[in-house]
């Protein structure tokens, strides 16, 4: 009892923490309309991509700045903690040997080792989500509605938690056993074949996530409004984008965060809107960020992203086989883990996936922002609408620090922050200034 209690305790004081913590604060807005365009940025002669960028800049009230700037390095500290808490955790299961009871408990219920994998699975993943809970509730919903993000009250939010941890057990437990299975099979290949299987999964989530993964979550609709949908679809034509319907997505059950994508493969692709981008933001702002989700689709950053994903798998198993082997042969007897093929390793694959990703940061945000700044590029063409992309930016620095230093940037950003985003639309504005000219008798066109 004793023991328990010396695990517990500091996660029930973090729980009651954030149960005291939570004040919601309602959005700071733009003490302007950010659908006229500031003085500086508007086309002439004396255009400057630099003022104009400081004009929309100076849009962002003082006190919304320093709140999403707040709010956006807290989330730097949250990286640690998140690795922290997680590994803690796996060093938990490991030390006091409840991984390998949970093994001892699945292969007493049956004896068949699939199903000792799966049940084994499930444990782990309950005994895990019971130990990170208070954490979880912190992050994701005390802080979330601290920083006026959020819009779920607790029942509902524990409903989602409900139904992400029913998608884990059932997707989890079937990866467990093949990935088991496969360590049997190939004992000394296993990491060379594990990594193939874990790619093949990952492909598969992407491709069912917005048919059969999103409306657990969600109600999905289709847009039927044609002042939104017309200029969507026209600019998905024109740049090869298989489509004939737009989405939308009930987001704001959940968040106040506008968002987009063009997301799946093949039959399964869509295009999908968040009702929070249809309601706060204006037609020049929802065709700009499309064009920016489209220019993800049109320049393969899906396959990319696969190719360097699976470039990763293999390091990663690689380093797993080796690291455990190495683990094993220190600490096995005590932890009762007899190799790699037995499931109670689960918590040490866990521990050195958490320190992977955890070293592998900078590079894997990097690599994301590259693709995020091509996508901004694409929009900025396909869209021809540089104040809109601005106006985007405007909305996400809400909780995004939108002028961070480089380094800061380079480390901690998986896109290109907000001011740098402006800045490249001003800068296409700068070089494209014909379009914004008025013509005699022609209506001003913002």
């Amino acid at each position: 009892m004793y023991k328990c209690l010396r695990v517990f305790a500091p996660l029930i004081i973090i729980a009651v923490l954030a149960i005291g913590a939570i004040h919601a604060q309602p959005a700071i807005q733009p003490t302007v309309d950010i659908t006229q365009v500031p003085l500086a940025a508007q086309p002439s002669a004396n255009f400057r991509a630099d003022a104009a960028t400081e004009a929309y800049m100076a849009m962002i009230p003082p006190a919304a700045t320093a709140r999403s700037n707040a709010y956006f390095e807290g989330g730097y500290w949250l990286v640690l903690w998140d690795f922290v808490i997680a590994s803690t955790i796996s060093l938990l299961l490991l030390n006091l040997r409840w991984s390998a009871r949970m093994r001892d408990l699945a292969q007493r219920i049956t004896r068949f080792r699939w199903l000792q994998d799966a049940l084994y699975w499930m444990q782990f993943l309950l005994l895990t989500t019971l130990l990170g809970f208070p954490w979880e509730f912190y992050e994701n919903f005390v802080r979330e509605h601290k920083y006026g993000l959020a819009t779920q009250t607790f029942w509902p939010w524990l409903g989602d938690e409900g139904k992400s941890l029913a998608v884990q057990l059932i997707m989890g437990a079937i990866a467990t056993l093949v990935l088991f299975a496969i360590v049997r099979k190939r004992r000394h290949s296993w990491w060379i074949w594990g990594a193939i299987v874990a790619m093949a999964f990952t492909v598969l989530a992407i491709a069912i996530a917005p048919v059969f993964l999103r409306p657990i979550f969600n109600k999905i609709t289709r847009l039927d409004d044609p002042k939104i949908t017309t200029p969507i679809l026209s600019m998905a034509h024109a740049n090869g984008i298989p489509t004939n319907d737009v989405y939308q997505i009930d987001a704001s059950r959940q968040t106040t965060r506008m968002s987009a994508d063009v997301s799946g493969f093949a039959n399964t692709m869509r295009i999908t809107l968040n009702d929070n981008l249809l309601r706060r933001g204006s037609p020049e702002e929802i065709q700009a960020v499309m064009g920016h989700e489209m220019g993800h689709y049109v320049l393969n950053h899906i396959s990319s992203d696969m190719m360097f994903l699976s470039m990763i798998d293999v390091l990663f198993f690689a380093y797993l086989f080796w690291g455990i082997r190495w683990a094993l042969a220190r600490w096995g007897e005590r932890w009762q883990i007899r190799d790699f093929a037995d499931p109670a390793v689960l918590p040490l694959v866990s521990l050195m996936l958490g320190v992977f990703f955890f070293v592998l940061t900078p590079i894997m945000n990097t690599e994301t922002r590259m693709h995020e700044k091509e996508a901004d590029m694409f929009g900025l063409n396909a869209a021809r609408l540089p104040d809109g992309f601005a106006q985007a930016a405007i909305h996400l620095s809400e909780y995004r620090k939108m002028r961070p230093g480089k380094l800061e940037e380079r480390i901690f950003y998986d896109h290109p922050s907000g001011y740098n985003r402006i800045h490249s639309a001003m800068v296409w504005k700068s070089e494209n200034l014909q379009l914004f000219e008025k013509t005699p008798g022609q209506p001003d066109s913002h």
